[in-house]
């Protein structure tokens, strides 16, 4: 039996297993390493974040994506200069490999409680027990699909996960349904492939951010403090206090979390798409169905003026939702008892479930912590408070001369 078991290799489960590693805390890791960013982001696209705020955490800042650029000799900024894919991928597989070396390159199958823990099945037929469990599994099962695209077949429709080469449409017609950084991102790269491209928003207009300001006048930094989460003063409180935030109102909490940096295009993809990819704004796709080996959108405006967009393949580019039951190894007992709201789990202050001993970091932590959870700039506390809690936890056990208690805190 193993102390912690965390599952899932993306920025947060990498950067907790480099802090339980440090303070000796006996644990495994499991997934490939950066699954969802080499696997399910498009190739050619660059990170919203800037690049201050794209690192992985090790407990002495050792290897930020600074130092590994510059050793690599990649360009690098701390503001201003998009940070490509590509390179953040490479530098999260040098960050496993130096400092997690033990990951194991497994799937997660299976998860069941039992009296002394908790056992894992893998997709090698083997089984690993226990005690803690730290979820790490980023953005992996929470595609949001549209309830009237979800019908149809993936070689007419998919969601954006699903794509990490877009070369496979040039020459092709490809609506993509969705106004965000996922969606415009998605448009310059298939347009720069030879796709002829069509977005379909419901927002009444596409803005995108602005460039940074370089440098930034001290009245703009007083007036509205940069964080590696966006600008502003709310925007400290999210990043500097998701302890404070968690002890917030719950409606409040889910209000702010929904509501707070919605989907934006960066101000770098603008001059790729304006005047060369065709939009549909303001309106909704009001019905769906296949024609031949096509489909047929029919739109609709709030005026109820109705157009039809054909296309070869239409992509949902419409985000994520966390939904723990889309979990594939929950099963329904471990679901029942783990407490939610809006099918998040609730957490305590050190990022545990109702179910004693079962922990969640990333995007299914953010309706408890706030928005900074949203983004791999959360990894840095995250993985600082949960790698302390778990330690302190493990000691006491052993000081009292047993194995560390499933859920004492």
């Amino acid at each position: 039996m193993v102390d912690v078991a965390v599952i899932g290799a993306g920025p947060y489960g990498l950067s907790v297993a480099a802090h339980l590693k440090a303070r000796g805390v006996d644990f495994r890791i499991f997934g490939p390493p950066m699954h969802t960013w080499l696997n399910h982001m498009p190739k050619g696209m660059s990170l919203k974040s800037e690049g201050f705020a794209s690192c992985l955490y090790d407990p002495k800042s050792q290897l930020t994506l600074e130092t590994y650029c510059r050793a690599k000799d990649l360009p690098y900024e701390h503001v201003g200069l998009p940070v490509q894919l590509s390179t953040f991928c490479s530098y999260g597989l040098e960050f496993q490999q130096r400092f997690v070396p033990s990951l194991e390159n497994n799937l997660v199958e299976s998860l069941r409680r039992d009296p002394a823990g908790f056992t894992i099945g893998l997709d090698n037929g083997r089984a690993v027990t226990a005690r803690r469990v730290v979820i790490a599994v980023g953005l992996t099962y929470f595609a949001n699909m549209p309830s009237n695209l979800s019908e149809f077949p993936e070689q007419l429709v998919s969601h954006s996960r699903m794509h990490s080469d877009l070369t496979g449409f040039a020459g092709r017609e490809i609506a993509i349904v969705g106004a965000g950084a996922s969606a415009v991102d998605m448009a310059a790269i298939l347009h720069r492939s030879g796709a002829s491209v069509q977005v379909i928003s419901r927002k009444p207009e596409i803005r995108f951010q602005g460039p940074p300001q370089i440098p930034r006048p001290l009245s703009a930094r007083l007036r509205s403090p940069a964080t590696g989460i966006g600008h502003g003063w709310r925007m400290v409180f999210y990043t500097r206090g998701p302890l404070a935030f968690r002890k917030l109102p719950e409606r409040l909490r889910l209000e702010v979390v929904r509501r707070t940096l919605g989907p934006a295009p960066c101000w770098f993809t603008k001059d790729e798409v304006v005047g060369k990819v065709q939009f549909h704004v303001g309106v909704n796709v009001n019905k769906a169905k296949v024609q031949g080996n096509r489909m047929n959108l029919e739109l609709a405006d709030a005026d109820g003026r109705r157009c039809t967009v054909g296309a070869d393949h239409v992509i949902a580019a419409t985000g994520y939702k966390v939904d723990l039951r889309n979990i594939k190894f929950f099963n329904q007992d471990t679901l029942a008892k783990i407490a939610l709201v809006e099918q998040s789990p609730i957490l305590s202050s050190n990022f545990e479930s109702s179910m004693p001993g079962l922990y969640f970091v990333g995007i299914p932590a953010a309706n408890t912590f706030g928005p900074l959870l949203r983004f791999a700039y959360g990894a840095g506390f995250a993985s600082k408070r949960l790698s302390r809690h778990l330690a302190k936890s493990a000691f006491r056990g052993m000081v009292r001369g047993g194995v560390p208690l499933v859920g004492e805190s």
